[in-house]
């Protein structure tokens, strides 16, 4: 089969590979949309941390935002069957240590990450096999475009509960790229007042048409303060700014992963009783946001910048991610086409 393989630091095409197997308890599934993110990126410039951590090495097949349909399942699969239509958590754990065992196995000293670390494949491949423990099932009206962003949305809905988002609440999103649009639509669907804060025009105009009248940039929030707020930029300052729009007793919840350590005012933060949670992976919240992204009050089309083959990824990964010409922040992948 056809898959996209990274060999080097922005070195990346599409090329033959065995095909997956549909042995033990592991599920094969034609992939009929992937999602490209920032990690992606980071993985074919070869900045990812993983890669000095040890916990990745070249070759490379990426891809962990996806869906698709069950090809074939393996003699101990009772979950799933042929036909249904999944999407996959990216975190398998090792399923016996603590962790494990209380719902964190995204914490896992030995898991795995499907197509960021060493270990199992990624979805930019016209089939790919997953243990049936990450295997979710997606209701049969859902569109591979909406089940692709499932990953996200689950990080985007887990930062909203680490938020402690609430009906009525004062919330600021911080970012407005794919995290931070969910996470602004998902606190919104739960009745908090939102205001997204960014820096790109396009993308605030992109967060006006998404149905938000509190749209800023963040140098015109003033002295305005909430009681949550979410930082989905990865920026290394974003958070200590943050941090001056964060009422007494509030939530800063942090999504996104910065290139350097960032500084946090710690006597503000004690002071004004503050709690900041750092939020890692959305596995928790899976079938939660596969339930929301099927409602009406969440819409991801118009943050699709468009969909792409297998043969064009190397070029949209060697732009940052981004298609020339559109605000949207997701590019999209049918790895069949």
């Amino acid at each position: 089969m056809r898959a996209f393989v990274i060999d080097g630091p922005r070195s990346g095409s599409v090329r033959d590979v065995p095909e997956p197997k549909a042995t033990g308890s592991r599920v094969v599934v034609d992939v009929e949309t992937v999602g490209l993110c920032g990690t992606d990126v980071e993985l074919f410039a070869g900045t990812m941390p993983y890669f000095r951590q040890g916990l990745l090495t070249y070759p490379v097949r990426p891809g962990h935002e996806w869906a698709g349909t069950v090809r074939e399942i393996g003699p101990e699969v009772t979950s799933v069957q042929p036909g249904d239509r999944v999407t996959g958590d990216t975190f398998v754990g090792c399923g016996t240590c603590e962790l494990c065992r209380t719902g964190r196995h995204h914490l896992c000293p030995v898991h795995d990450e499907i197509g960021v670390r060493d270990g199992l494949p990624g979805a930019l491949a016209e089939r790919i096999a997953v243990p049936e423990i990450a295997v979710h099932k997606l209701p049969p009206s859902m569109s591979a475009a909406v089940g692709a962003f499932i990953e996200p949305g689950s990080c985007a809905l887990r930062g909203v509960r680490a938020a402690r988002v609430r009906d009525g609440a004062a919330v600021l999103v911080w970012g407005t790229g794919t995290l931070g649009l969910l996470a602004a639509q998902f606190a919104r669907a739960l009745g908090a007042s939102v205001c997204v804060a960014g820096v790109v025009a396009e993308q605030l105009d992109l967060a006006r048409r998404l149905g938000f009248d509190d749209v800023v940039r963040p140098e015109d929030l003033g002295g305005r303060q909430f009681v949550s707020v979410i930082d989905a930029t990865g920026s290394t300052t974003v958070p200590g700014q943050a941090m001056n729009h964060i009422a007494p007793g509030g939530v800063l919840a942090l999504l996104g992963v910065a290139p350097e350590p960032g500084v946090l005012d710690v006597n503000r933060l004690v002071l004004n009783d503050i709690s900041a949670i750092g939020v890692l992976g959305g596995s928790a919240c899976i079938d939660d946001a596969i339930t929301l992204l099927q409602s009406n009050g969440v819409d991801v089309h118009p943050m699709i910048a468009g969909t792409v083959a297998l043969d064009q990824v190397a070029e949209i990964l060697c732009n940052g991610g981004k298609v020339a010409g559109t605000c949207a922040p997701k590019v999209q992948v049918a790895p069949s086409a």
